[in-house]
């Protein structure tokens, strides 16, 4: 069963920056596209960045030029960080593989952007 533990969320002041971490303990973690998915109350699920095991990436049009996903193969790990954050980023953050699986789900990462 694939374990997958975001951190690094919280509130943070408009203009401000987060890092968001996602680790798994899976090998196959290093040849799959990884995402950061995000939920704001009320709305759908939606993709913000995804990453490939070659470092392509592709991100939303609303977080392009702010946010940055990136990767280490060696930790199992992805990363977003989050510059210039405006309050309509607040939203739960989960990574999950992309396409998703959705038994790959964790608890995801309170983000919440203060005006």
């Amino acid at each position: 069963q694939v374990q997958l533990v975001e951190s690094g969320g919280g509130l943070v002041q408009a203009g401000g920056s987060l890092r968001l971490s996602c680790a798994t303990s899976v090998s196959i973690f290093r040849v799959i596209v990884m995402g950061w998915y995000r939920q704001a109350p009320g709305k759908q699920r939606e993709l913000v960045a995804h990453i490939t095991p070659t470092n392509d990436t592709n991100y939303l049009d609303s977080v392009k030029g702010r946010f940055t996903i990136s990767r280490d193969n060696a930790k199992y790990t992805v990363y977003l960080q989050m510059n210039s954050l405006k309050p309509e980023d607040t939203a739960v953050y989960y990574c999950n593989r992309w396409p998703v699986r959705d038994d790959w789900w964790g608890q995801g990462a309170q983000v919440t952007v203060s005006s």
